[in-house]
């Protein structure tokens, strides 16, 4: 089935509307034209009966033996001033004494309708068929001196010649009707074109597809998306930008500064030069940004963003080189164990039994006492990997990394998983271990209980400590006290996921020397405990 046009359609409608409405007002304007047409004649007829009716020559005309004599001249006189059809002058007997035709004289008046004036006196307006055809009459009757009733006027006017009144003013309502019937299309068509432009040409069933496609790919795509038209206000934003950015839902009539402070799309909109992958911090995120100006006629009309959420990146790059660290420390262990093999093997084969035998004692009672403290008093299998492989890690460094006798750990809870244990001690001691790398004595102390509501963990070094002007920094994204590429991503991910978890650091300068980093983190956080409230 053909698809009918935009422009054909408000065509259509536009011409529609103005034919029904124009004959609407022009058959109510006809209708009323009409009646006050016939109502002005009638009156006319009726004023001018009661007039000739009431003139003296008229009444004493009918005490004469010839009245035709008197009332005919003037009948006929009244009536070219007045361009009536007839005016006709009758007795009580209804016999004419004037008539515009004056063989009719002295003959009775025809139509039927002169008794309310000769019987009841009264003046009044009628229709009726007489002697030269259908007409509108005024009636009005002739009193004498003493009051009584002598006779009666009749002024005619032609029904033919009031409808030919009538048609001719008709004749000019259809021409003006069709002059705006005219107008009407020719606005119509102007109309027409004018939206079409507007639209590109795309007709209303092409546009819904665009848009629904359009939303389709805007509600597809990962990255963040943001328009705003030539005065900054957003004009289209999709979900992807809501997220990354936690935007709310009513971005509707918002200029763009009062969702993002800091944005540059004015710049944009200034010069109407395009900005690519440039890096921002937003809302403690890092996105990398695409600015293009939408330009119309050359001129920017307005601006698109694109963006992309490199924090989330850096999140999933942290976790993976987490895994890495814990995979290298356990290979670390391992590497370490086999060195220790080696030389056992070497004295083993020169004869040195004893000397095999002391190391395999003092190996296992370093190893017995390393295990006693990781398995005896930590009880989950993820933070006692993490720990070993940091042990052998340390071993290597040099560094006296010590579990605190007084640790007391049970499984931990469900909604802290590997990723979050990872991250969280991971980071933690491994910058204690660089706090501490250029110390002669280098001491790394770990520290962990969950006797209280809270999972409390403590990692301690002996290194230079926090400086305190950067103490509030520290958690900040991209911010670090150490000198490289690639810094300032690991405390960051630890604050985040510990908020997540709805916990608890805190970084203290300890009284000797060294930095205090504490952890607390809910064995049941608030979220969970609301939603078994309400079941």
């Amino acid at each position: 089935m053909k698809r009918i046009s935009l422009q054909t359609k408000i065509l259509g409608l536009i011409i529609a509307l103005i034919v029904v409405v124009t004959i609407l007002l022009s058959g109510i304007m006809i209708y009323i034209e009409m009646d006050q047409t016939e109502d002005n004649i009638g009156t006319r007829a009726l004023n001018a009966a009661t007039i000739v009716s009431s003139m003296p020559s008229v009444r004493d005309a009918f005490e004469l033996e010839q009245p035709s004599e008197v009332l005919q001249p003037i009948a006929e006189n009244v009536r070219k001033q007045i361009h009536a059809e007839y005016i006709v002058i009758g007795n009580t007997d209804s016999i004419r004494y004037a008539h515009p035709d004056v063989h009719k004289l002295g003959k009775k008046m025809v139509g039927g309708d002169n008794d309310r004036a000769l019987i009841n006196g009264q003046s009044y307006v009628s229709k009726a068929t007489g002697s030269l055809g259908p007409a509108l009459r005024g009636k009005a009757p002739i009193f004498n001196k003493n009051g009584d009733i002598v006779g009666i006027v009749s002024v005619g006017f032609m029904m033919d010649d009031i409808q030919s009144i009538i048609f001719r003013k008709i004749a000019r309502m259809v021409g003006i009707s069709l002059a705006v019937l005219v107008f009407g299309i020719i606005g119509g068509i102007i109309l027409a074109k004018n939206i079409r432009k507007d639209t590109l040409g795309l007709e209303p069933y092409e546009i819904a597809s665009l848009y629904r496609d359009r939303e389709a790919v805007l509600q597809s795509v990962q990255e963040g998306i943001i328009a705003v038209d030539k005065r900054g206000y957003i004009s289209m934003m999709n979900n992807a930008a809501k997220r990354i950015l936690s935007l709310p839902n009513d971005y509707k009539l918002k200029k763009i500064e009062e969702l993002i402070p800091n944005t540059k799309m004015y710049d944009v909109l200034m010069t109407g030069k395009a900005e690519k992958n440039e890096e921002m911090i937003i809302n403690n995120r890092k996105i990398i940004v695409n600015r293009t100006p939408i330009v119309e006629k050359d001129q920017v009309v307005g601006v698109v963003a694109s963006f992309r959420d490199q924090t989330e990146v850096n999140k999933m790059l942290n976790t993976l080189s987490d895994v890495r660290r814990y995979s290298e420390d356990l290979r670390a262990q391992t590497h370490e164990f086999t060195n220790k093999l080696y030389v056992l093997s070497g004295l083993l084969q020169l004869g040195h039994y004893q000397e095999a035998i002391d190391m395999i004692q003092k190996e296992s009672d370093i190893h017995v006492d390393q295990n006693k403290l990781v398995f005896e008093h930590i009880k989950d299998k993820t933070i006692q990997a993490i720990l070993l492989g940091k042990i052998s890690k340390a071993s290597e460094k040099k560094i006296h990394f010590t579990i605190d006798q007084n640790s007391s750990l049970e499984e931990v809870p469900k909604n802290v998983d590997m990723f979050h244990l990872v991250t969280i001690l991971a980071n933690l001691i491994d910058n204690a271990f660089e706090a501490v790398e250029q110390n002669e004595e280098k001491q790394v102390t770990f520290f962990a209980t969950d006797l209280g509501k809270d999972i409390i963990i403590e990692i301690a070094d002996n290194g230079p400590g926090i400086d305190t002007e950067k103490s509030s920094h520290i958690f900040e994204l991209g911010f670090s006290t150490k000198n490289g590429a690639d810094r300032g991503y690991g405390l960051a991910s630890v604050k985040k996921i510990i908020d997540e978890l709805e916990g608890v650091i805190e970084v203290h300068n300890q009284p000797d020397a060294g930095a205090l980093f504490t952890v607390f983190i809910p064995k049941a956080q608030e979220r969970t405990l609301e939603l078994e409230g309400k079941r």
